[in-house]
Parts: structure tokens; C-alpha cells; sequence
């Protein structure tokens, strides 16, 4: 059979340059491709490889008679460690601190209460999480229509939730600090029953019949999904079909993206936290403009199992919360391989303990501090960690052209989404404009497979100088949007806690964000948290929705 096929591909061949238009063609075609990758061959050379290229394009056309969906993942996995690099052994060290609160008069006001006050309230039995979901329930329907920030209310599932995790408390089975809590989850996250739209026209009436890793743990801890939050279309943005996510500070403007609605749901107190995902700033950036606190994990520590696949060496999923401590616990949860993702590796979850905390070496990009929009918020933040008795280091990061590595993230992206571009669907997103997916995957079927592999060899070069800057410190802090960071350490998967430091001239939050040591997570959030106790920005909340 494999003879058969070889004879026959070699006839086709034989046919196809018989036809001297088709050959002129072909070579038209392949020097124009010489020209876009910036090469040069000599038309001996190119007479040689022609027949070759000819092959190839029915290798092409038969791959796509294989039905290939989007869970289906690349079989080569990242890892975002240089050899010699080993991932921490050891127990976990983390433990959850309740906030001892009284329940309010209006049950109402326990919107914008923080998930440590919340469990104390579940926990001490003075509120129900019946009660709490059907508040939270109550508020999304009154204002998600006005922020466009839900895509479908998982309402009786919640109420199936919060019913089972009464009943739970009462007979003496209390699953810990997130057991009865209302959460809402970007929807990218699979969850079996309800529809998965990616926040896309061409995924809107999509059910997918499981349910992501993450959500199972999430149900297993306890915890309440009350609703399925916006994202904009296939990840990118706060447009999705039905409109644009709107941020609670100002609703004349968007709420970023491309975790547009955990940021505007949680910033206007609709759920007491939710899961986003970042590929490129899809955390960092709406927990910025929204002023909610968000964690981007070190790649490889939560599953991606059941979530829409964008760029499998890049894609993240991460919390968004009121507080680092917030984060830290729906962290502790969510992490930890579960046998289907396969780049997810096992690391204890370590916070240092005060006097630990004193040892850390925090750096700080000092250029960034002196050429960066939000001056005034930044410096505040330094001066805060020296009054804590932090011995500041300046720091640069290393050099290297890291935004020509962009194109990787929008290669995978476009075999992610292989289907829409040549089935001509694209043309039913929303966004139809040059910086958006469907030009973006048009435009990467023109990158050469050889760049896509030596642009990531180039990565493992970034990733190696960036571990040399982590010999000399634990955690730098940054400006959140300042110079290539943000591509730099999506593209090497190190750790962020981003957080509000402020508001800009507009009344809009600001942030600043910490950066970490691949898998020392627990060193990022504990330096992040010391700053943030005191500043008082992560207590501040929209005056129309509070």
C-alpha cells in the first residue's frame, strides 16, 4: 500500500510539471516565499527542490482530512527549565489565615468581602452558602447586563452546590476555606451541562462534555460556580459576540482582556473570585484596569485540561481576587498534575515564613522606575518595600530581542484554530481588523516551520539568561506594561503577581507587578502580599457597584 502510494504521488508529480504554467506558477510562488523569509536561492536550486515542494502540498492535503479538535495537544511539551535546573522538593508550606468577621446586617454588604472573611463567616455557620450564591446570583443578573460581563449564569448548578455544601457543614464535613464560596470561571473552562463559547460566533452554541481540571478541583474543594465570564473571542481582547466587557470604573471604556470578564466581575463584587488564563497579559492586563489582584502561576503547575487551547507552550490559568492572600489559597487548590496535561509538573507550594521573608533578595528595574507612565505609583511601591526593611538591589534585565519571539505564540495559535481559516469561518468573529486572530492566523501560515523551531532554540537562550539574573536575586518588582517584560516572562513562564498601587489621572487603577523564580511561586506572593498589607488600593471598589 505504502508502494501504491509512493507510485502514485510520484505520477501526480510527473503530471503536475508537464504543465509548464503550473511550474511557472510553482516558482513564482516559491520566490515569493524566498522574498517573505528573507532568502536566496539560485533557480538550479530551486528547479531541484520544486518536484519537492509539490509532494509536500499533498502531504499537506491529506493531514487535513484528519479530524484534529482543539483539545487535542501538541505532543511536544515546553519546559521552561535550562538543563540543570531542578524543580523544589520537599512539603508544602502554606497555611490559609481566616479573617474572624461578623455577618453584616445587609447580606449584601458581604459582596466585596475577601475569601478569608467569607470562609470564616461559612465556617462559623453565621452565614449560609445558599445565601451567599443566591446574593451573588442576584447581583450578576442586576448588573452583568450593564458590564457585559457573563456569558451564561450556571445558576442551578450553584444552587445544587451551595445546597450540598450546607448540608456538608452541618454534619461536621467542612472541606476548608473555599467550601460554600461563589467563584466564576473565564469561558474557556469546560464545564460539562453548559455551553463553552470561547467568547467566540463561531463557538457560541458549543457544549463540550467535560469538565476542565481545574473546575473538578475547585468542586472538589467545596467551592460554588455561579457563572460562566467573558473573554474576548478566542482570547484575545474584551469583545466577544455579544458586545464589549465593560470596566466597572468607567463603563465608556473596555475592561481588557483577554480575561475581560473575571476582571470586571470580580472587580464589581459578582463573585468572590474567579479563574482567568494569561497567553500574553490576559491576567496581568485586566486585573490592572479592573484593580483586582491576579496570579499568572509558573508555566506547568495547573492543568490545562478542559480549557481552549491557544499556544500550548505558552497558556496559563490562573485566579483573580480581591487580595494576594486570595490568590495564594485558590492557587494552593488548583494546582498539581491530574494525568492528562502532561507539561504540568508536581511542585510543593512553599510561602516563607516572616523571618524567611527577610532573607529574600528583591531587585528592582531600575530603569523601569525612571521611564515608566505611572512614575509617581511605581516609586511609591519601592518606597513602601524599603520602610518594610527590604535592602532593595537595582537590577537590569538581560539583553535580547525578546518581541522577535512574538510570532510563536501566533504560529500555534493558528494551528490551534487550522479549521476556521481554511473553512473561510473566521470571517464570523466580531474583530475583522489587521491586529486581530483571523489576519493573525492568515499571517502565520506564512511563518517557515524552521524559524518556528530556531525561535524557540532562541527562547531556551532568553530562558538561560534569565536564570542567571535569578542567581542574584529571589523576586524583582516592575511596572507592570514596562519594556518586553511581560512577553519575556510569559515566553520563559516565570511566575507574576500583579496587584493595584494606585489610579491614574483618569480614576482608573494602576498596578505593579513581582516576578519570581521559576516554581517559587510561594517567594512571589509572599513579597507581594507584605507590600500589599497596609496600601489600602486592593480595598477600593467601584462607587456604582458598591
Amino acid at each position: 500500500m505504502k508502494i501504491k502510494t509512493i507510485i502514485n504521488s510520484t505520477i501526480l508529480v510527473f503530471m503536475f510539471f508537464s504543465c509548464s504554467s503550473d511550474k511557472d506558477k510553482l516558482n513564482r510562488d516559491a520566490i515569493g516565499m524566498e522574498n517573505l523569509s528573507g532568502l536566496e536561492f539560485t533557480q538550479a536550486e530551486r528547479d531541484t527542490f520544486l518536484q519537492t515542494l509539490s509532494l509536500l502540498r499533498g502531504k499537506y492535503d491529506t493531514l487535513r482530512t484528519v479530524q484534529i479538535p482543539n483539545d487535542i495537544p501538541l505532543p511536544l511539551y515546553f519546559d521552561p527549565r535550562i538543563p540543570g535546573t531542578e524543580v523544589p522538593k520537599g512539603r508544602e508550606r502554606y497555611l490559609f489565615q481566616e479573617f474572624p468577621t461578623k455577618r453584616p446586617d445587609n447580606i449584601e454588604d458581604c459582596a466585596f468581602y475577601t475569601i478569608g472573611q467569607l470562609a470564616h463567616l461559612i465556617r462559623t455557620r453565621q452565614v449560609s452558602s445558599l445565601e451567599l450564591t443566591e446574593m451573588y446570583i442576584a447581583r450578576l443578573k442586576r448588573h452583568g447586563p450593564e458590564l457585559l460581563c457573563v456569558v451564561t449564569l450556571t445558576e442551578e448548578l450553584a444552587l445544587q452546590q451551595a445546597s450540598r455544601a450546607d448540608e456538608e457543614i452541618k454534619r461536621g464535613r467542612y472541606l476548608g476555606p473555599l467550601h460554600g464560596i461563589p467563584y466564576g470561571a473565564k469561558d474557556l473552562l469546560a464545564v460539562k451541562g453548559y455551553k463553552t463559547t470561547w467568547g467566540a460566533m463561531t463557538h457560541k452554541d458549543q457544549f463540550i462534555e467535560e469538565t476542565a481540571t481545574v473546575i473538578e478541583k475547585l468542586d472538589n474543594a467545596g467551592a460554588v460556580l455561579i457563572a460562566k465570564l467573558t473573554l474576548g473571542a478566542l482570547a484575545w481582547g474584551d469583545t466577544w459576540y455579544g458586545g464589549k466587557t465593560k470596566n466597572p470604573w468607567n463603563t465608556d471604556q473596555g475592561s481588557s482582556g483577554s480575561s475581560a470578564g473575571p476582571g470586571s466581575a470580580t472587580a464589581a463584587g459578582l463573585v468572590a473570585f474567579s479563574i482567568g488564563s494569561e497567553t500574553w497579559g490576559s491576567i496581568v492586563s485586566p486585573s490592572t484596569v479592573n484593580g483586582v489582584t491576579g496570579l499568572r502561576p509558573t508555566f506547568g503547575t495547573v492543568s490545562k485540561a478542559g480549557a481552549m487551547a491557544l499556544s500550548w507552550s505558552m497558556d496559563k490559568l490562573g485566579p483573580m481576587c480581591r487580595s494576594v492572600d486570595d490568590c495564594a489559597l485558590v492557587y494552593s487548590m488548583i494546582k498539581g498534575s491530574d494525568g492528562i496535561d502532561h507539561s504540568v509538573v508536581d511542585v510543593p507550594f512553599q510561602v516563607p515564613v516572616k523571618k524567611e521573608l527577610r532573607s529574600l533578595r528583591i531587585g528592582y528595574v531600575e530603569s523601569a522606575f525612571n521611564d515608566s507612565s505611572t512614575i509617581d505609583n511605581d516609586r511609591s511601591v519601592l518606597d513602601r518595600l524599603r520602610d518594610l526593611g527590604y535592602d532593595l538591589i537595582p537590577i537590569e534585565l538581560p539583553e535580547f530581542p525578546t518581541n522577535s519571539l512574538s510570532f510563536l505564540l501566533n504560529v500555534e495559535a493558528a494551528a490551534a484554530f487550522d479549521e476556521l481559516t481554511r473553512s473561510n469561518r473566521d470571517d464570523e468573529l466580531v474583530r475583522q481588523v489587521k491586529w486581530a486572530w483571523p489576519n493573525v492566523f492568515r499571517t502565520a501560515r506564512h511563518v517557515p516551520a524552521v524559524e518556528y523551531v530556531q525561535a524557540n532554540r532562541a527562547r531556551m537562550v532568553l530562558s538561560q539568561k534569565m536564570s542567571v539574573l535569578f542567581k542574584d536575586i529571589d523576586v524583582y518588582v516592575i511596572p507592570s506594561f514596562w519594556g518586553d517584560n511581560l512577553l519575556r516572562t510569559n515566553l520563559t513562564g516565570h511566575p507574576c503577581v500583579v496587584l493595584p498601587n494606585g489610579f491614574n489621572d483618569k480614576g482608573i487603577p494602576t498596578s505593579i507587578s513581582f516576578i519570581g523564580d521559576l516554581y517559587m511561586d510561594g517567594e512571589v506572593i509572599s513579597v507581594a502580599r507584605s507590600y500589599q498589607k497596609g496600601t489600602g488600593w486592593h480595598k477600593r471598589y467601584p462607587p456604582k457597584f458598591k
